[in-house]
Parts: C-alpha cells; sequence; structure tokens
C-alpha cells in the first residue's frame, strides 16, 4: 500500500483527482468495488498535502451520485421487463414487486437515505427503486444529501491519518467492522421478508 501511495505522488493531481472520482462512481455498477476506499485514500493523499481535501470530497460524491442516478434511470427503463419474465420473475414474483413498490411509495426516501451508509445495499437499493418506478427527482435529495455526508466523514477521517498510513487503516477497519453488522441485520431482515412473501395472500 505504502508503494501504491508512493506511485500516487508522481502521477499529476488532476489524473489522481479523476481516479478516485471513477472508483467512487464504479461501485453503483460492481458492487464488489467498494467506493469508501478510493474516498479514503484521496483524504489520505489530502492530508498528506498532496491533494485537496475539497477537491477530492466533491469529485467523489458528485460521481458516486450520478452514477447511482443513472442507475435509478435505466432501472426504470429496463427493470420492469426484467422482473416480469426469465430469471426475473423468479427472483421477485409479481405480487411481491407489487408489495416493493408500495414499501418504496411509503418508505423510498428513507430506504435510499440509510443505505448510503451500508456496503453493497448502496448499490441495490437504487435498482429496486428505479424498477418499481420512483421519481428520479425525489431521489435524488436523500441520495445525495446521505451520500454527501459519509464519504465527507471518509474524507475527514483520511486527513486526521495525515501521515499514518496504519492509523487510517486501524479506523477503515473498525467502521468497517460496524457498517457490515448492520449489513448483515439488513441482509437477514430483507432475506426473510423475501422468503415469508413469496406465498400470494391467498394461497393461505
Amino acid at each position: 500500500m505504502t508503494e501504491f501511495i508512493a506511485l500516487l505522488e508522481r502521477v499529476p493531481d488532476l489524473w489522481v483527482y479523476l481516479g478516485l472520482s471513477v472508483g467512487a462512481a464504479i461501485e453503483n455498477i460492481i458492487p464488489a468495488i467498494p467506493a469508501d476506499s478510493f474516498v479514503a485514500l484521496g483524504g489520505f493523499l489530502a492530508g498528506t498535502g498532496g491533494l485537496r481535501a475539497e477537491w477530492v470530497a466533491l469529485g467523489t460524491w458528485l460521481s458516486n451520485v450520478a452514477s447511482a442516478l443513472y442507475v435509478v434511470r435505466l432501472s426504470r427503463s429496463h427493470g420492469p421487463a426484467f422482473f416480469e419474465k426469465g430469471l426475473g420473475r423468479h427472483l421477485l414474483r409479481p405480487h411481491q414487486m407489487d408489495r416493493l413498490g408500495r414499501f418504496y411509495d411509503r418508505w423510498g426516501l428513507t430506504a435510499i437515505f440509510v443505505s448510503r451508509f451500508l456496503p453493497g445495499f448502496r448499490a441495490i437499493v437504487p435498482v429496486f427503486a428505479g424498477a418499481t418506478r420512483q421519481s428520479i427527482a425525489k431521489l435524488a435529495f436523500p441520495l445525495a444529501a446521505a451520500s454527501g455526508i459519509w464519504y465527507g466523514g471518509l474524507v475527514y477521517l483520511g486527513v486526521l491519518a495525515g501521515q499514518n498510513l496504519d492509523r487510517l487503516e486501524g479506523w477503515l477497519g473498525q467502521l468497517s467492522a460496524v457498517v457490515a453488522l448492520a449489513a448483515t441485520a439488513a441482509a437477514i431482515a430483507v432475506g426473510t421478508w423475501w422468503i415469508r412473501s413469496r406465498r400470494k395472500p391467498h394461497d393461505d
């Protein structure tokens, strides 16, 4: 990691900003690539004096929000058809999609806000928000607000770490453990709902 940071310090700042921003955006397309690592790394580089913290925060925030909203847009266009046939129909039955739509109508803004703090759910929740035809304009504010709080906090941690990479890795490890527990609890709740809702109400 230290050698990688030394390499980044030889790269022009503009390209580093762009790389961090792209890295923060990819998570919404490929959930296995965590945006948090890019954001915290940018904050660390700002703490060493190589980058400006405000540009790191702004670039990663805007790119992540933009890619998340793009996912919502794509899902609005193609999501309903996907869940009406083939594999999608087996993932969520029509009556489950109806229930999910009612959930988003009532709790969608809260779900979008909370999900931005949970790895994995950040990428999944916008997909179903789009598939249930939620308004992009309506979702934009809670999505942007939560992402701004989260990524701003990660940049701040990186800046505080300054020259001590081990400190940053320690903080991220502790933070990751907490959010992983929260994400696991959320996954269990969603899995329980999915299993219980597979049967139509009149099947009883």
